[in-house]
């Protein structure tokens, strides 16, 4: 089976980018790194390094890295770069250019995470040609079989890595064949013009080639379609080579990584992660604290969502600084401390912050970093010259012990269901994306990021919750729930029918198939379900800062939007500063609901702690629910994994001071048993812990 051949804790780096590392230092290097407990290199494998000529490829460099895996006891990754063009692919299939809503052409030119050529200058991953050109695909396809079949049962291959970062540019693509295949779907999708005029409201199309790529982003149903047709078109290029990899090679794993963005950049960039973790054998992010920031909910929201898109599958933290960022646009005007450095302290809290949250595997993005280009002397543990560091050092003290064979237990084991759902609904990201591209409010990422916190700093562990998967959850909370297909609706009436707790921020459904409004508010029979219908509501986040309302006595300060409602079957809960119903209770079949109307979460995410935070614990209180581990000190994260009855405590501390703190497990004193991971000045006896500063404990629990 493609994952048998994994080591028992995945841990290594990104190595070979064709520019770097000098090619004198491979043998030392490769010694080096298996001296010190890594197990897997992966490479980037890209076409425009390799396929110099048509049909002519340059393997030595490629060929030498997995003999000197083989010779060291390492596996390699082959990272697929079909997105790097080629610069005679470049000037042959011009018509194939991908192009901007302008009509300006994306240009082929150097990548600053390798130095190298072929890159597309938008910064996405669907490269600088169009693949929906069957002339560029039949290429690519060509190439990966090439490179499928030269290196099929080679003992240092592990497997693949397909479509980096799992990403496309929101600019593209408005190439002529792009086009082309817009209408196939469409005529796939509605079977005749009259359908799509009805669908689309523009009735005076007299064939199919008259229907363009809408050139503005804007809230109407011609835009849903082109996002959908997006989605749809560049994950089938995904399947594409993975279909072409196994076409070759059956026996290989085949993997894929995200950068964690599905809350910000699902809907205008492609970002899936449950779709592109579908799609392989083991998922995993890139997560770089330097560009999102070093707070630990921050450190643990990539990770928690990429669990969540998993799906019960192998999930690793494919990409994980160990060194700096120097001069780039996401760390200026932050403090040293903020991610900008990486000393090895960090390095130990990142990486253990990654176990807890379930990660079967851990790979820094640079083993030794770049010598050419933007990105100089980023992310590597090791020394510009690939020496031995400090936080090598540690990297290494952390990649053994989490290989060695007393460990085994501890990595079977994985992250119990959280304690609540956060809804994931993407076609509300995605109409909140064509509402707001021009005047660019955040109020969906603030609402959603905001409610993860607001439960994260409660100590309450939030799932992140595709809305095709709430069966697998007894209590969910909604955060900017604006739009659900009528399908969607009836999934989460028939949900709290059958006895769901649901917690929903204002607008339910506001916005119903193909954005349609609806008449009757919350829409799609959502009125029934929450027991109450809209009185007012005023669509001004802007100023959302300034809704206040109280739930049972409890202030809570708003955001985003504001929704009043009429009582029909439900109770009575809240009250906005003004005096119109904020809050209504009500039940529903065998279930529950609670309406809020607004958004708290947008409000904690702008404001965190005070009202708000005591907001979140109210309303888990509200579902009967105990949580599964509570500590007492909120400097301290913990998340619990289980095992054939087997339960181990994983305990972050993310500050620079020892922290102590009592545990209660499901209501109940903890008992504390051995420990997996205890340094120096860590105690667990009965149900007391200290943890050191940016350190982790790990025990059993009796």
């Amino acid at each position: 089976m493609p994952l048998d051949r994994l080591p028992q804790t995945p841990y290594g780096a990104v190595y070979f980018r064709k520019s770097n590392p000098p090619r004198d230092d491979w043998d030392r290097d490769y010694q080096t790194a298996a001296e010190d407990g890594m197990n897997v290199f992966r490479h980037w494998f890209m076409w425009s390094a390799i396929e110099r000529k048509p049909g002519e490829y340059d393997w030595a460099d490629f060929d030498r890295q997995l003999d000197l895996a083989a010779k060291n006891g390492m596996r390699t990754v082959i990272a697929e770069l079909t997105h790097t063009v080629p610069d005679w692919a470049w000037r042959k299939w011009p018509e194939a250019r991908q192009k901007r809503v302008d009509g300006s052409e994306v240009k082929s030119g150097m990548g600053v995470s390798a130095a190298t050529g072929g890159f597309a200058n938008n910064g996405g991953g669907a490269g600088a040609l169009s693949m929906n050109c069957p002339e560029v695909k039949a290429a690519a396809g060509a190439f990966l079989t090439a490179l499928a079949t030269r290196y099929k049962g080679h003992p240092g291959l592990l497997g693949y890595d397909v479509w980096n970062e799992v990403n496309y540019s929101p600019d593209v693509d408005y190439s002529d064949f792009m086009k082309a295949d817009f209408r196939l779907w469409l005529k796939e999708k509605y079977g005749t013009l009259d359908a799509l005029a009805e669908a689309w409201y523009r009735y005076s199309y007299a064939e199919w080639d008259d229907i363009e790529p809408p050139y503005e982003v804007a809230a109407y149903p011609q835009n849903l379609d082109w996002l959908d047709f997006k989605r749809d078109n560049f994950y089938g290029q995904m399947q594409f080579r993975i279909d072409t990899i196994r076409a070759v090679d059956t026996d290989c794993m085949i993997a894929a990584h995200g950068v964690g963005g599905a809350i910000q950049n699902m809907a205008a960039g492609g970002s899936d992660d449950w779709l592109a973790a579908s799609k392989v054998e083991l998922y995993g992010l890139t997560w770089v604290p330097s560009r999102r920031g070093f707070a630990p909910w921050q450190n643990f929201f990539g990770p928690d969502i990429t669990r969540s898109a998993a799906r019960g599958k192998k999930w690793w933290h494919a990409e994980r600084p160990a060194g700096p960022l120097w001069l780039q646009p996401q760390v200026l005007g932050r403090d040293k401390e903020d991610g900008r450095v990486m000393e090895p302290e960090d390095i130990r809290t990142l990486t253990m912050t990654s176990f807890a949250a379930g990660a079967t595997g851990v790979m820094n993005l640079r083993w030794r970093p770049l010598l050419d280009g933007p990105l100089f002397g980023a992310f590597g543990a090791y020394g510009m010259d690939g020496s031995r560091t400090p936080r090598s050092d540690m990297q290494s003290k952390i990649g053994k012990w989490a290989n060695a064979p007393g460990q085994g237990e501890l990595f079977a084991a994985r992250p119990v269901k959280g304690d609540i759902g956060l809804l994931v609904i993407p076609e509300a990201q995605a109409w909140d994306y064509l509402l707001n591209a021009r005047h660019r409010p955040q109020t969906y990422r603030e609402a959603m990021w905001g409610a993860y916190r607001g439960f994260f700093d409660n100590g309450i562990q939030a799932d992140w919750v595709h809305i095709d998967d709430i069966t697998g959850y007894d209590a969910i909370y909604a955060p900017y729930p604006i739009m659900l297909t009528s399908e969607h609706a009836k999934q989460l009436a028939d949900w709290v029918e059958a006895g769901g707790k649901l917690i929903s921020e204002a607008t339910p459904g506001y916005f119903g198939d193909r954005g349609k409004v609806g008449t009757t508010q919350p829409n799609n029979g959502l009125d029934v379900v929450f027991g109450a219908t809209e009185d007012e509501v005023e669509f001004m986040p802007d100023i959302g800062d300034r809704i206040h309302l109280a739930l049972e006595g409890v202030p809570v300060q708003g955001g985003g939007f504001l929704q009043s409602y009429t009582l029909t079957t439900g109770q009575d809960r809240g009250h906005f500063a003004d005096g119109r119903l904020a809050v209504v209770e009500n039940r529903f079949g065998a279930g529950r609901t609670l309406l809020v109307g607004t958004h708290p979460g947008a409000g904690y995410f702008n404001a965190p702690g005070g009202d708000n935070l005591r907001y979140f614990a109210e309303v888990f209180a509200w579902t009967g629910k105990t949580q599964q581990v509570v500590l007492d000190n909120p400097s301290l994260q913990a998340r619990l994994h289980t095992s054939d009855g087997q339960k181990v405590l994983w305990v972050i501390n993310s500050t620079r001071e020892a922290q102590e703190a009592r545990v209660t497990i499901a209501g109940a004193a903890a008992e504390l048993g051995s420990a997996y991971w205890a340094e120096a000045g860590a105690l667990a006896t009965g149900d007391r812990i200290t943890v050191p500063p940016r350190d982790a404990l790990v025990v059993r629990l009796d």
